[in-house]
């Protein structure tokens, strides 16, 4: 059962209501565990139901685990990770919609839930146990992401295995004193000839007379039958031991097999009186080795027998651990090698895109390219992209150009300098802080100086021969940093900071100023505005818009700003608010037909044209809008883009 926040930032598939609140949403091959969560008052209910669950909006992933994949238990309370579980069915809502509740009467808080069952009983890791494990999902000193990929669960599964805890057999309530029937003492003592006195032993067998009962017990233990077989009792089936407790069973038969005529053996309980008083003395269940004791000096072949399949079945242990250990190596190799594959697989991808651009590449292309909308990065609901595109809209023709030297997503492109700069942005669980710039003459992308921080949904323009970097965020924090790339100086350096933080904000240059609009605070979305005069030097308000806006789009048209779609804190938006710098004011504009967020927008021969984005927390925007001043929203019959959101989009008309 889930508390608190524990989800990623990238994604599509999310719940809008807070940046930190996203889930990492890794597709179903990706995903390699969950952990859920618990506290002390709930963590019965879980182990007891066998059942776990988290928040509905974890939903988008809980959804993709299928039985089988291994689960774990964090309990808030103690911060410790318990396992190893794994899923008795696939992800589903609502599987109890009454659980974890005081009495059942009201709804549950979690109904992304999942059956469960144990896989290997193991002692609980500490936070500090288990964090390097996972340090890539933390993405606050003591918050982290749930989902897992295959190489962090195979870590995780590899620590707990190591603190295996053995399943033990019920004790029963009334267990006889293991002893000869001599009147020697129950207690452990050195005799005066150094020989040790018998154990009183706990083990877990039925009450004995003088002879070996033949019948159950209501215990739940083992007993034994008419031919001193171990017999298993119903509740405590042999496949729930593992391979240690089952040849510790099989010598306890052993030993129970010796032949009453024996003189010189009494095994466990004494059934008629012994001479020789040999008993069994179970030095160490740590070990689980088994050691024959004797009263008096002297042995029998039989001794000698049983010692030697004792030592062969400790022999078995050793080569049973040393086959686990080979066996944690090996699954953790091949960890590292998937992810290895997916890295390589990326990377063929942007190959194919290159070859696509060298191969098709038109005759016209300096023409068409300045007459196309530019689209880079971003997510199609299966990978992040490295792509840059031109789409011609009147013809519906996507081409590849050269591709990114990493995937993006939500990076700013701005036009600098007759070359495309892209910044920050972040691809998976990574952010980043790195800067590329794309020549339209060579076809050449090219590494840049970085950014001060690595952030993402941050906004960018260009403004008198300077880039500017406003807002973004990092998962945990939330920035009204601004930062300057002078090409003269060779490095981004710091500006003036906006009046507010703002993260998946929005900003465009107008008339030799920059505005910034909306945007989400670390608190709440965001109405207000400000305008940065360069000969000032200074941010300063300006009217808010009517409405919340973060995730949108800012574009400019006939010397106005349009702030598009975006989300309002409760869903995404189909309004657009015009600034008029000359009125000093907003006015409502035209509603686009479909709410969205976190799509690419541009300009085009006057026309704006919104491109994907988000529509709810797991589905993506394939229509594109197109309006023109005066008019209406039109969706297009365009089909060359698909499913794309997280993008940016630039035209180079007039540059």
């Amino acid at each position: 059962m889930g508390a608190g926040r524990n989800s990623q930032t990238f994604i599509p598939k999310a719940s809008f209501h807070s940046p930190s609140s996203w889930t990492r949403n890794l597709s179903k091959h990706q995903l390699g565990g969950v952990i859920f969560g618990c506290t002390k008052s709930t963590k019965e209910e879980c182990i007891t139901k066998q059942l776990f669950g988290l928040p509905g909006q974890h939903f988008s992933y809980v959804k993709n685990i299928e039985p089988g994949l291994p689960l774990f238990l964090f309990d808030y309370s103690d911060r410790i990770l318990h396992g190893i579980y794994e899923a008795a069915s696939s992800g589903k809502m609502n599987i109890d919609p009454y659980a974890w509740t005081i009495d059942g009467s009201d709804r549950t808080k979690y109904p992304a839930q999942v059956q469960i069952r144990v896989r290997l009983q193991c002692q609980a890791l500490s936070e500090k146990q288990f964090k390097p494990s996972i340090i890539d999902n933390y993405y606050t000193q003591n918050h982290f992401w749930f989902e897992l990929d295959h190489a962090q669960a195979s870590k995780l599964m590899s620590q707990l295995s190591s603190l295996a805890v053995a399943p033990r057999i019920p004790t029963p309530k009334n267990l006889p004193i293991w002893t000869t029937k001599q009147g020697i003492p129950s207690t452990n003592k050195i005799n005066e000839s150094g020989a040790s006195e018998p154990l009183t032993l706990t083990d877990n067998f039925c009450n004995y007379d003088d002879s070996i009962s033949t019948s159950s017990t209501s215990d739940n233990s083992l007993c034994l039958n008419g031919n001193n077989q171990l017999m298993e009792v119903a509740c405590n089936p042999v496949e729930q031991f593992d391979e240690k407790d089952l040849i510790y069973l099989k010598l306890k038969e052993l030993a129970l097999n010796c032949k009453s005529s024996d003189a010189n053996m009494v095994v466990g309980v004494v059934g008629k009186s012994s001479t020789s008083d040999i008993v069994l003395d179970r030095e160490t269940r740590d070990g689980d080795q088994l050691t024959l004791g004797k009263k008096n000096s002297g042995s029998s072949s039989n001794q000698f027998d049983y010692l030697t399949i004792i030592e062969q079945l400790s022999m078995e242990i050793e080569d049973l651990k040393t086959f686990k250990q080979e066996q944690l190596l090996k699954t953790e190799s091949l960890a590292k090698k998937l992810a290895e594959a997916e890295q390589e697989i990326l990377r063929l991808e942007n190959r194919c895109l290159a070859w696509e651009y060298i191969s098709e590449k038109p005759l016209d292309f300096q023409l068409n390219i300045n007459e196309s909308i530019l689209i880079v990065g971003g997510y199609d609901g299966v990978s992040w992209s490295s792509a840059l595109q031109s789409f011609f809209p009147p013809e519906d023709i996507l081409r590849s150009l050269k591709p990114m030297s990493s995937a993006r997503w939500n990076a700013p492109i701005v036009a600098f300098n007759e070359e495309l700069y892209v910044f920050g942005g972040g691809s998976g669980s990574k952010w980043y802080n790195t800067v590329e710039s794309y020549n339209i003459a060579n076809n050449e992308w090219t590494l840049r100086p970085s950014l001060i921080k690595e952030k993402c949904s941050l906004a960018g323009a260009a403004l008198n021969n300077k880039i500017y970097a406003m807002g973004g965020g990092n998962g945990p924090d939330f920035f009204s940093d601004v930062e300057m790339f002078d090409p003269y100086i060779g490095r981004w350096i710091p500006s003036r900071s906006m009046l507010q933080k703002r993260y998946a904000l929005a900003a465009v240059e107008l008339n030799g100023a920059l505005y910034a609009v909306g945007g989400y605070d670390g608190n709440e979305y965001l109405k207000s505005a400000e305008r940065f005069d360069p000969r000032e030097n200074s941010w300063t308000r300006i009217r808010s818009m009517e409405g919340k806006k973060g995730l949108h789009s800012l574009v400019t048209v006939n010397e106005k700003i349009y702030a598009l779609g975006g989300f309002d804190g409760t869903e995404m938006t189909t309004s657009v608010e015009i600034y008029d710098p000359r009125r000093g004011a907003w006015m409502a504009g035209e509603p686009m037909k479909q709410g969205r967020g976190y799509f690419a927008a541009a300009v085009l021969n006057e026309s704006i044209y919104v491109i994907g984005g988000v529509k709810t927390d797991d589905e993506i925007v394939e229509m594109v809008e197109c309006y023109k001043e005066g008019g209406s929203w039109e969706a297009t019959n365009s089909r060359a883009i698909g499913k794309r959101c997280f993008a940016s989009a630039i035209v180079l008309e007039g540059k």
